[in-house]
């Protein structure tokens, strides 16, 4: 429906708003697929292939003198990105039967207003969180007049870094998965350096398409990191928490865990005093 939409739908003149609407359509389709199925992880691979088709859309439809190497270097990025989180959500997901446990927790506390909580909660809110983390990108790609410089290539760097170290912990968890006695925690390898290393290369990779943003057009520096911001305050605020909660109360040790390793931005582990 999104498709159908930016290729047969009355154009607003806004290049944004176009691909907003298109984004939402497409949004309730996988809503509507997430009710059929009774199984809101639907959504979940919907996140991680949206990015890269409208990067793709947006540089396609940019002006001629847009900065094509700029354009080409956060495709790369975000390919990159979108395959590596698109591999780990198919090799972890065995199937319709199942659904990510916070979904049916966070339904179940809505009551009555569980159909709501699916759509706007589960679905919408998390489709605008990463349409406003990609909003530099439109303005990295469709921005003309600035030239390719030192900060696009920090960009990069920090970018390909928090992929990286997303691919290291995803690769690291599955070994542990694979071979974990029941209660066992893992802390080992990156694992030990943050609690939760997969969500510090997440945020930072939102913070490298700002700054490809600000390299773009700097007079917009002051909004182009809400995008990672609100990451940010969604995996400390949210995400995080909830992880933690289950994770103390299905696993005794993991308290050990929290005493001993970085919550959120990796360190080395602290010394415990016996």
């Amino acid at each position: 429906m999104g498709f159908a939409w930016l290729v047969w739908g009355p154009p607003t003149g806004r290049l944004w708003l176009d691909s907003l609407i298109a984004d939402i359509l497409a949004t309730v389709v996988v809503f509507a697929a997430s009710r059929f199925y009774r199984n809101s992880s639907c959504y979940d691979p919907y996140w991680s292939v949206l990015p890269p088709l409208l990067t793709l859309y947006w540089w396609i439809h940019s002006s001629p003198d847009t900065n094509d190497i700029r354009s080409a270097f956060i495709t790369v990025l975000i390919l990159l990105w979108a395959i590596r989180l698109t591999g780990n959500w198919v090799a972890t997901f065995p199937g319709l039967r199942h659904e990510d446990w916070r979904y049916p927790m966070l339904k179940s506390r809505a009551g009555r207003a569980e159909f709501v909580v699916d759509l706007f909660a589960i679905h919408l809110f998390p489709t605008g969180q990463v349409f406003l983390g990609l909003l530099p990108v439109y303005v990295a790609v469709t921005a003309s007049g600035r030239a390719f410089g030192w900060l696009d290539v920090v960009a990069f760097i920090v970018g390909l870094g928090a992929v990286t170290l997303e691919l290291v912990a995803d690769t690291q968890l599955h070994r542990f998965t694979k071979q974990r006695q029941p209660g066992q925690v893992m802390a080992t390898g990156v694992w030990s350096w943050s609690r939760h290393p997969n969500y510090f290369g997440e945020v930072s990779f939102w913070f490298a398409l700002a700054l490809f943003g600000v390299a773009a057009s700097p007079a917009d520096a002051w909004w182009l990191f809400l995008g990672a911001l609100a990451m940010l305050a969604m995996f400390l605020g949210a995400s995080i928490p909830m992880m933690e909660k289950r994770s103390v109360e299905r696993r005794p040790d993991y308290q050990a865990v929290i005493d001993r390793v970085s919550r959120f931005v990796p360190r080395p582990p602290r010394r415990v005093r016996v």
